[in-house]
């Protein structure tokens, strides 16, 4: 029987903001080959150059509209290790509330706005679930739809009352913040995360206290707690688990099997004089690299970047501080693209020469290194879910929400810790030099290098999760980790590819969908759809 060989464009995936295409080539309804092509040059790296050192807090926000202040959290950080600044430990805790509440509302909003939706699809419509799923996930009208994007916004309250507005944000600075708050800004806090926990966080998504949940270490813990009682089994997050299992969620998307995570939320007692190389012990939430059976320590000095199959000038893969900035060719058009050539205005990012996964899967799995310190997150639960069931559309989307109760706690305690009658901000003294800021976005690692020469910008260099994730090849031809998820996976329909949607949705790039579906060998365009 002869093979049915047929070609996907889908352009864009995402649901948020820029361009993402996505090209899969089938044959016998598997796709074989997958390209990602960031569809748009941005240059900021370019706008950088030449601007004063402190630009960086307010034109880097404007990367994107979703993790401004992860941005603003890691241009800050750079700074202070340039300048040498003190940090108080007021201002350790109120960036990382910024980036706790700014991560945390992003979870129910991508959850019900952005993945669960393609759970509603017809393709699972002979599923016994199926009919649950539609009454609570389907977008716009679903009952848990509307509570959890209604609850999302009050984590982005939080943020607010400390960094004035949400997003672009400028209230962290070289030194510190450039805020005070009053035990009645404390107090509103603790009131809108109380809201947030007993209005959505307990009550629909896991039917139990956030106490209870986090006694789960284990993936048949975690089973136990789904058939432990009604309210949990019938919680969101218990629906997740059954029907994820039921729909198959769990059988693809795998991606490349190692990741890479910075690490975030530095410790207000052990970074109050910022280095580059005393960071990793700071950090709360543990960084490192796993390689799918071994652990290794965050060094930033390993990372480097390709551009071989990337629309700029070539240049040997280098380390940030020793890029130049970009060189864009000519326009591209994305209609005639030569994959053995290049394809995308995304860089490929390498840690120890290896495609690694970033994002919420990458920072579970630090959490389980034995290694972590006293002061570090020691969870053990998603070394065990790899171990049983290794990488998938599943175990990435799992990941993502099981961040949630752990970072309502980190912030109801970080809030008790503020010291009202303290310093928030000590004035640096401005240098040259090179520094490193990096945090852990909602979607995962990022950071910036910045090189100052005679009080200027001399380089600028951001590498976003979205970077990781969304790259082309390499150098030596290897995938990036979603091209490299999307390959194996079954398209049950061409004209309505949703698992190609689940799988880079699972990732959550910050790049957004029309869809072209065209037979490989006629050209014929078999359908064009917006996911």
């Amino acid at each position: 029987m002869a093979s049915s060989y047929k070609e996907l464009n889908i352009s864009p995936v995402g649901r948020v903001e820029g361009d993402l295409d996505v090209k899969v080539y089938m044959e016998d309804g598997v796709v074989t080959r997958a390209h990602t092509q960031a569809a748009m040059f941005r240059g900021f790296e370019r706008i950088m150059a030449g601007k004063d050192p402190q630009s960086g807090l307010i034109v880097t926000p404007r990367i994107c509209g979703i993790c401004g202040g992860s941005h603003l959290y890691c241009a800050s950080s750079a700074l202070d290790t340039v300048w040498k600044t003190n940090l108080p430990s007021n201002a350790l805790l109120l960036r990382a509330l910024g980036q706790a509440t700014e991560t945390i509302q992003s979870i129910p909003r991508w959850f019900y706005a952005i993945f669960a939706t393609d759970m509603a699809n017809k393709k699972f419509a002979n599923k016994p679930l199926y009919e649950e799923v539609v009454k609570r996930w389907a977008a716009y009208v679903g009952t848990s739809f509307q509570r959890g994007l209604t609850a999302s916004a009050g984590p982005v309250e939080v943020y607010a009352l400390f960094g004035g507005q949400w997003p672009h944000s400028s209230y962290m600075v070289p030194g510190g913040v450039m805020c005070a708050p009053t035990l009645k800004d404390i107090t509103r806090a603790h009131a809108i995360m109380n809201h947030f926990r007993n209005e959505w966080l307990e009550s629909v998504w896991l039917g139990c206290s956030i106490e209870r949940y986090m006694q789960i270490k284990t993936w048949d813990d975690m089973m136990a707690w789904v058939e432990e009682n009604e309210s949990q089994r019938n919680s969101d997050l218990g629906l997740l688990i059954r029907a994820g299992l039921e729909f198959g969620l769990d059988k693809f998307g795998q991606g490349v099997g190692k990741f890479m995570a910075y690490g975030t939320y530095l410790h207000k007692d052990l970074y109050n004089t910022p280095t580059v190389e005393g960071r990793q012990h700071a950090v709360i939430s543990p960084g490192g690299f796993y390689d799918g059976s071994k652990y290794y320590p965050m060094n930033h000095l390993d990372i480097q970047e390709h551009v071989k199959h990337s629309w700029y000038a070539d240049v040997p893969a280098a380390h940030p501080w020793d890029e130049p900035l970009p060189t864009p060719l000519q326009s591209q058009n994305l209609n005639d693209t030569d994959f053995k050539g290049k394809y995308s205005w995304a860089k490929a990012p390498r840690y120890m020469g290896h495609s690694a996964e970033v994002g919420p899967l990458a920072r579970v799995i630090m959490n389980a290194n034995p290694a972590n310190e006293k002061h570090q997150i020691h969870d053990p639960l998603f070394l065990d879910v790899m171990d049983k069931m290794g990488p998938s559309v599943f175990t990435r989307v799992l990941a993502r929400v099981h961040e949630a109760p752990r970072l309502y706690t980190f912030i109801d305690q970080w809030l008790r810790e503020i010291n009202l009658d303290g310093e928030f901000y000590v004035k640096p003294t401005e240098r040259d030099g090179k520094g490193w800021g990096a945090t852990e976005a909602a979607r995962g690692a990022l950071a910036h290098w910045i090189e100052i020469e005679g009080g200027i910008i001399k380089n600028y260099q951001v590498m976003a999760p979205t970077t990781w994730n969304v790259g082309p090849n390499d150098e030596l031809g290897h995938s990036g980790p979603i091209e490299a998820a999307l390959e194996g996976t079954e398209i049950e329909d061409p004209h309505d590819p949703v698992e190609v949607g689940m799988v880079a949705r699972s990732f959550d790039s910050c790049l957004v969908c029309t869809v072209h579906a065209h037979d490989g060998k006629s050209g014929e365009e078999l359908a064009k759809f917006k996911l």
